[in-house]
């Protein structure tokens, strides 16, 4: 079948973009598309292939590793050619390739599987242990030498421990920056009016390739030049505070390795093993790898890092998945570009390009005004975004944003859109400056910061803003605080607007008459019916209104939005002074002491309570039946008194706050970080987390779902019988 002029012209324009991405991206460390857009014009470039396989001629890159070597460094030829490796982007897909791998083999062989960490690929080789070169990919053959700048890298060994290291080792691996130290960077960009990078991947690679020799040659020749002037004094200090900066970024890369090239004088039959070997010697291997027998496992991996992979220090992109079989390996060698015994299972892009059209401002609960970015709808981390906040005035000063650019963004811990920053590249000069309002949007207040020195400005007519309220009456039935299902955000605005509300007080008061009033909450008679009937969204949302009021006392606290009272600060009140009435009445000194509270929260607190109409929201809720003290304990201390637990993933049979709150009604604190102090971790199923990982290494006994019923029934001595421990 001839391939038609328009579909020739179609390639040619894939393999143009896919090429001038690959140099914007590899070369100049500044890309223009999003990984979500290069992935979508490589598959259909792919998919044109397969259907014309007459197109697929040397020069298209479904055929070449992506990058190259640029002119800047030295060449260094690899000993064995570095690889890119095929993606796969769905289950179906990672079957498939498991299913070709059987089929090529003859056999299942055991996986093993890596996290895809987002950096820059790198090959180091070691001739009797010591280091002698650290290249990039770049083509695949010939990369770039980096060797000297690698010696500033602390992860990078100079030389291979033990007494008899291996007459040549070549090893691949990633560097890569901390997402601690890639958040820092950006910052940095931003200060300086930069566009902050895309990915950690590109930060590391802008990092890794500078010449830091020619930097010190500079600084040193300048040095040796200069008379004492004053403008050659301000060059010195500008050329060494840049020489700083570009050291201190160098030593803040990690390295990780992940693969074997040329070798000799080591043995090792799996690629699993190899990688302990490597560990061995020194070399910095992944403490995430898990070998698994069949592609169920695989599965696994791939899902519990789909929802943990904020949970590692460094930012992924994926999951590679090799044979670990060296032999099976070589037997399915590779294509021109990648080989047959890997691939790449990628997780939905969270960074992406889209453009900000507007930043208005939203009013919230506490009268905080916050600024939010407006933008063209993109898909990122699996969900389509259109807004995001941009905290404060400040804040969008210090990002550089303005209406119009090309931003960045993504989804902070895949939930929270972020907006990273602008691409000033792209800037056209249409772009125009925000400007925060004087004046609340909802009610015309002035706004003013709350106190002086803060950065956020607040609307002071906290009583009666129509934002504030709809935003506080909504926040009540938040899960957070007394989990009032149907209790949305139309709901909470057709109370007020229909007025059956006049602020949070009035909600637990509401009846079946009171509803009726409001088209939101009716629906129109059905045959036999007399008059205006409520739909059974209402309904259930006035039962649940009911059951609200029987929470526990931290709740109450939590849904009263008193500023800097969250549930940790709320559950510390309510298990040490047990009442709203004691709480209110304490001073802040008493207050102050409660574990977990402090002065901060104490002054807040005693403000709120001093506040008329805010007693009488309590007695409104109070005069409802709205609980507003905890049941009596009993007298002494609980059984688990001065216990500090951890829990994490779900405990059968408990809600996440039924199994806080049975360990704290026993008298034990319940903490979100592991530590020496801790004195459980309850792990239900989450063997592979942080926090496990963390306890097994301190010692720190570790309870199951059968544990964690000791630990309540039968107390510590009991449960660090049935608990697992590390070393």
């Amino acid at each position: 079948m001839s391939v038609s002029a328009e579909t020739q012209m179609r390639w040619m324009h894939l393999v143009d973009a896919i090429n001038a991405a690959r140099d914007r991206y590899y070369q100049q460390d500044a890309p223009t598309l999003s990984d979500d857009e290069y992935d979508g014009l490589y598959r259909e470039l792919i998919e044109l292939e397969a259907l014309h396989p007459e197109l697929a001629s040397g020069e298209s890159p479904s055929q070449t590793v992506g990058g190259s070597r640029a002119d800047m460094f030295e060449p260094v030829e690899h000993l064995m050619r570095m690889y890119s490796l095929d993606n796969a982007f769905s289950p179906e897909e990672v079957q498939a390739w498991s299913q070709r791998v059987e089929r090529l083999c003859g056999v299942a062989p055991a996986l093993l599987c890596e996290l895809k960490v987002d950096g820059l690929a790198v090959d180091l080789v070691y001739v009797d242990g010591r280091l002698r070169s650290v290249a990039t990919r770049g083509d695949g053959r010939v990369g770039e030498d980096v060797t000297y700048n690698a010696a500033f890298i602390p992860d990078i060994p100079k030389t291979l421990r033990g007494p008899h290291p291996p007459p040549l080792l070549e090893v691949r691996g990633e560097i890569f920056f901390p997402l601690v130290e890639f958040e820092s960077i950006n910052n940095e960009q931003l200060s300086i009016g930069g566009s902050p990078f895309a990915n950690p991947r590109n930060a590391a690679a802008g990092s890794l390739r500078q010449r830091i020799d020619r930097r010190q040659e500079d600084l040193a020749d300048v040095e040796s030049r200069s008379r004492g002037s004053e403008r050659e004094g301000a060059r010195i200090a500008r050329l060494r505070a840049e020489l700083a900066v570009a050291t201190h970024r160098l030593a803040a890369l990690r390295l990780v390795v992940h693969g074997i090239g040329a070798h000799e004088g080591v043995e090792f039959s799996t690629l699993s093993r190899a990688y302990e070997v490597l560990a061995e010697l020194g070399l910095p291997t992944s403490e995430r790898l898990r070998l698994v027998p069949d592609i169920a496992g695989v599965e696994d991996y791939i899902s519990y890092y789909g929802e943990h992979r904020h949970d590692v220090a460094h930012e992924i992109d994926g999951v590679v998945i090799k044979v670990d079989d060296l032999s099976v390996q070589e037997r399915l060698g590779a294509t021109s570009r990648a080989p047959r015994w890997a691939i790449a299972y990628k997780y939905p892009p969270e960074v992406v390009r889209t453009r900000l059209v507007d930043i208005a401002v939203n009013v919230g609960r506490t009268g905080r005004v916050t600024p939010f970015a407006i933008m063209e709808p993109a898909r990122v981390a699996g969900s389509t975004v259109s807004m995001a906040t941009l905290h404060n005035a400040q804040e969008v000063e210090r990002k550089g944003v303005l209406i119009g650019d090309v931003i960045l963004l993504r989804k902070a811990g895949d939930v929270i859109p972020e907006v990273l920053g602008p691409v000033v590249e792209m800037r056209d000069g249409s772009e125009r400056a925000f400007v925060m309002p004087t004046r609340c949007p909802e009610c015309d207040s002035r706004l003013a910061p709350e106190k002086e020195g803060d950065a956020d400005l607040r609307c002071p007519n906290a009583r009666s803003c129509p934002a504030q309220l709809r935003e506080r009456l909504f926040h009540v039935a938040s899960r957070g605080a007394m989990d009032i299902e149907g209790l949305g955000g139309k709901a909470a605005a057709a109370l007020l607007e229909c007025g059956l509300v006049r602020d949070e007080g009035d909600l637990f008061a509401l009846t079946v008459q009171d509803l009726l009033r409001c088209p939101f909450f009716t629906r129109d008679p059905a045959k036999g019916e007399d008059g205006p009937q409520l739909t059974e969204n209402a309904k259930g949302m006035l039962a649940h209104i009911a059951e609200a009021k029987e929470r526990p006392l931290w709740r109450v606290l939590v849904a009263l939005s008193i500023r800097h009272v969250g549930p940790t600060a709320a559950q510390a009140l309510a298990r040490d002074l047990g009442s709203f009435d004691a709480i209110s009445s304490a001073d802040p000194q008493r207050l102050a002491e409660v574990d977990g509270v402090g002065g901060v929260i104490a002054d807040s607190l005693t403000e709120w309570c001093a506040e008329p109409w805010h007693r009488d929201v309590v007695a409104k809720w109070r005069a409802a039946g709205v609980r507003l003290a905890d049941a009596m304990r009993s007298e002494g201390p609980g059984p688990l008194q001065d216990l500090t637990v951890v829990i994490t993933g779900t405990i059968e049979g408990f809600t996440r706050d039924e199994a806080i709150h049975a360990i704290q009604e026993r008298g034990a604190k319940v903490t979100g970080s592991v530590s020496k102090k801790t004195d459980f971790l309850v792990s239900a199923g989450e063997s592979t987390s942080t926090k496990y990982e963390k306890a097994m290494a301190l010692g720190v006994p570790i309870l199951d779902g059968a544990g964690f019923r000791v630990l309540l029934d039968s107390g510590p001595d009991a449960a660090r019988s049935a608990a697992t421990s590390g070393e």
